[in-house]
This record gives structure tokens, C-alpha cells and sequence, in this order.
């Protein structure tokens, strides 16, 4: 096996560490009420949003960093603190130590977001990169998909504590292949000074925007949100004016393909991140089955995207990652709306059919997309690109999370959602959808307007082209 193989097996391994922890908690949290009484359910909420938002704040800072000091430094520093605070998690006695070192783990699983795919986009050259970004993808998705179905076998069978005791092996397990097995990547800009304050900034930007989000549709909710346009300003304004800035803003401004497959990024996650949410209440509450045959069902899609995304990454070597993501994206259009139509009888087969329809959307998009985003950009700047990747990731999820509520409370106000109540929930679950599809249309746009990774069209991508 060669280096580049095994670099791409210590990352793929990776990939399925934080998007898993990221979502098994969601199907945990029934059982971690029960044992902690928490007398709040926006204190409960934390349990999630803690993690989301910590990993959100760091992700990008310290993919600067590792472009700086070195990314096997700080990706192994990143397991080790997800192995550390995945054992506190644990051991949790209470709901507030939970919260606690559930952020932890997100600051340790931004340490790891931040160099995964940057280490492995080094490892392999242009030509070949597609595919290896692709695998990983796969196992990326995986990791999101499996989270509810994996996570509720454990809660139910043994308890939600061993989730993060079973992870904190995991973990630990691959922070020794990689101090065994990794080569320090080159340095770009040892001397240069750190980013303080675009940091300080970068970090409260999003810090109020995710919580606004959570707060939606309240009008604090509104207030935060512009508050947070406010810090953005002055976050750009900042990093414009800095030489040595944590996110070169240039590249957005000079570099159309970096810029608009960032932007289809978060549109699809935006779109897409609900789905399960969505589906697990329709096939709950209306078509009656149980969770863990509802999660059973939200199976087909994953394996669809684990299948595939090898595949599309390939071709996206071959074929300009633009037309395979754009492909991928009217696919999920077309997924979308078929769910759009959705009724209380609609049979189990065609849910099936759509949940596979959508799986090679996704896969057709996002391993194209991740190599356009990574191969864009100088190597000195593949930390914060992946840093971007993630990014894109877990704002599109908070988006996607939030325009379901939002529509449920229009539609379904503060009813409690039960089986009584599935008329609504049904015209609930149909606009979701329908909002979802459009926009989908939408980052089928912005995914065709990148303009082609391999034409020359910016100086980064003239500079790949002679590597």
C-alpha cells in the first residue's frame, strides 16, 4: 500500500468521526432528558447547538493555523481533544458538563475539519484527487446518515453514554495510525503573525448568526441575525485591509470557481441536511411505522452516496467538475420535488425509489464540488479551504433546520406534532419540500456559473495547471 493510500485511509476514517457526532446526539436526546430531568428543552437543545457552533467559530482559524505550523500537528491534536472530551461526554453527570465538553469536542473536531481534507488534497495530485476526495465524501455522508440509525441502535440497546465511550476508542485508534503514519505537510508562512482580531471577529459573526437561527422566528431571533450581517461587515472589512488575514478574502473576490462552489455547497446542505428530520416525522406519525424501522428506510439513501461518490469523484478528474456537480444538483431538484408530492398513501417503494433518486444527486454533487472548492486554491491555502468545506456543512444544516421549524410553526403554529395532528403535519412536510426544490434551482445557478476548474479562468487555477 502506498503513502498516498494510507493517507487516504486515515482520513476516511476521520471523515466518519464528526459528521457522526454531529448527528447521533439528535436521536440520543429523549434518553439524555430522561436521565438528567433537564428542566428546560433550549438548555437540551445546547447538547447539539454546543457542538455545531464551536465547530463552526474554529474550523476556519485553525485551518490557517495548520497551514502555518504544520496540519499533522494539529489534526492529531484535534483527536487526541476528541477522544479527551468524547470520554467526558461519557462520564457526564449533569446536563451543564455535558454541554460542556460536548463544545469541547467541537473545538477538537474543527482542529480535525480544518486539516482532513487539506492533508489528503496534498497527498494527491490533480489528476487523481477527484476520486480520493470522492471516497472521502462517501465516508463523510455516511457518517451523517448513519448518525440517527447507529445512534438510536446504541441508545436503545445499551444507552446513549456508550455513543461517545465507542467514539473515544474510535478515535484514538486513528490519532495512532496518523502519529505513525503521516508526514508533516510543507509550511506556508511560518513567520507571519496570526490573525487575531479577524479571528475575534470571524468567530463572533457566526457565533450570533447560529444563534439567531436558533432563535428564529422570534423577533430576537431577527435581531440577532443582523447583528451578526453587522459583524460580518466589519469581518470583511478587516481582512481586506490585512496583509496576513485568517480568510483571504481575495480569493472569494479574484476566484469565481472557489467562490461559487462554496456557494452551491451551502445551498445543497441547506436544501438537503432536513431531509431525514422531515421523512422520520412523515413516516412516523403518518405512515406509522416506528423509529427504528423509519431509520431502516433513511438507509437507502447513504448507501446510494457511498456507492457513487467514488464514482462521480473519478469523473469529476476527467470531466469539468461543474457540469457532474450541476448534474448532481438537478437531480436533487427533481428528488426534491417528488417529495413535494408526498401523501399519507403514498407506498413504500416509491419513498425508497426517491431516497435513491436523491443519494446519487448528492453523490454526482458533492465529491466534484469538495475537488473544485480544494483544487482552486494555492496549496498554501488548502487548510482554510477545508476549513470552507465544513463550513459550508454546518451553517447549511443550522439553514436547513431552521427553514423546517420556521415553515412548521406557519403552517402547524405551536401544536404539539402528534398522529391528530397529521393533516397539518402533512401540508407541513409538502412545503418544506417544495421550499427546498427552489432552492435547489437556485444553486443549480450559482453551481453553473462557477466557470470551468480546468480552462485557466483564474491565476490559482492556471498555477494547477503547470503542477
Amino acid at each position: 500500500m502506498t503513502d498516498k493510500r494510507l493517507v487516504l485511509l486515515i482520513t476516511c476514517m476521520t471523515a466518519f468521526i464528526t459528521p457522526f457526532l454531529g448527528s447521533s446526539v439528535n436521536i440520543a436526546l429523549p434518553s439524555i432528558n430522561a436521565d438528567f430531568m433537564v428542566p428546560d428543552e433550549a438548555l437540551l437543545n445546547w447538547v447539539a447547538l454546543g457542538f455545531l457552533l464551536s465547530a463552526a467559530i474554529f474550523v476556519v482559524p485553525f485551518g490557517r493555523i495548520a497551514d502555518i505550523i504544520g496540519r499533522k500537528t494539529i489534526f492529531i491534536t484535534g483527536l487526541s481533544i476528541v477522544v479527551i472530551s468524547s470520554i467526558l461526554c461519557s462520564m457526564s453527570s449533569s446536563i451543564h458538563m455535558l454541554i460542556l465538553s460536548r463544545a469541547v469536542e467541537g473545538f477538537g473536531s474543527a482542529l480535525i475539519f480544518g486539516t482532513s481534507v487539506a492533508i489528503l488534497t496534498a497527498a494527491y495530485p490533480m489528476k487523481e484527487r477527484g476520486k480520493a476526495l470522492g471516497i472521502n465524501v462517501a465516508l463523510t455522508y455516511l457518517g451523517l446518515s448513519a448518525g440517527p440509525v447507529l445512534g438510536g441502535f446504541i441508545t436503545h440497546n445499551i444507552g446513549w453514554r456508550y455513543i461517545y465511550g465507542g467514539m473515544a476508542a474510535y478515535a484514538s485508534l486513528v490519532a495512532l495510525l496518523a502519529l505513525l503514519v503521516l508526514k508533516e505537510n510543507e509550511r506556508c508562512a511560518e513567520n507571519a503573525p496570526f490573525d487575531a482580531v479577524g479571528t475575534a471577529l470571524y468567530g463572533a459573526m457566526l457565533f450570533t448568526f447560529m444563534m439567531g437561527l436558533s432563535m428564529v422566528p422570534t423577533i430576537w431571533g431577527g435581531l440577532i441575525i443582523a447583528l451578526s450581517l453587522a459583524g460580518m461587515a466589519a469581518f470583511f472589512w478587516w481582512e481586506l485591509r490585512n496583509p496576513n488575514p485568517v480568510l483571504k478574502v481575495s480569493v472569494f473576490r479574484k476566484n469565481t470557481v472557489f467562490l461559487f462552489s462554496n456557494l452551491a455547497a451551502l445551498i445543497n446542505y441547506s436544501a438537503t441536511a432536513a431531509i431525514a428530520f422531515l421523512l422520520s416525522l412523515y413516516l412516523h406519525y403518518i405512515q406509522g411505522y416506528d423509529p427504528q424501522s423509519a431509520g431502516l428506510i433513511l438507509v437507502a439513501q447513504p448507501i446510494v452516496q457511498a456507492i457513487f461518490s467514488p464514482l462521480s469523484g473519478r469523473l469529476s478528474d476527467k470531466v469539468e467538475p461543474r457540469i457532474v456537480a450541476s448534474m448532481g444538483m438537478g437531480l436533487c431538484i427533481i428528488g426534491l420535488a417528488l417529495f413535494a408530492l408526498l401523501t399519507p398513501s403514498t407506498p413504500l417503494y416509491q419513498i425508497i425509489a426517491s431516497l435513491m433518486f436523491l443519494g446519487l444527486g448528492f453523490a454526482l454533487f458533492s465529491s466534484p464540488n469538495t475537488n473544485a472548492i480544494m483544487s482552486s486554491v494555492d496549496r498554501c491555502d488548502y487548510g482554510v479551504a477545508s476549513g470552507m468545506v465544513s463550513t459550508m456543512r454546518i451553517i447549511g444544516q443550522m439553514l436547513s433546520q431552521s427553514i423546517a421549524l420556521l415553515i412548521f410553526l406557519m403552517i402547524m403554529g405551536h401544536t404539539e406534532i402528534s398522529r391528530d395532528q397529521s393533516g397539518p403535519l402533512m401540508a407541513s412536510v409538502q412545503a418544506a419540500f417544495l421550499v427546498f426544490a427552489g432552492l435547489c434551482v437556485i444553486g443549480l445557478f450559482a453551481s453553473l456559473m462557477r466557470g470551468n476548474l480546468r480552462s485557466g479562468a483564474t491565476p490559482v487555477n492556471a498555477l494547477h495547471q503547470k503542477q
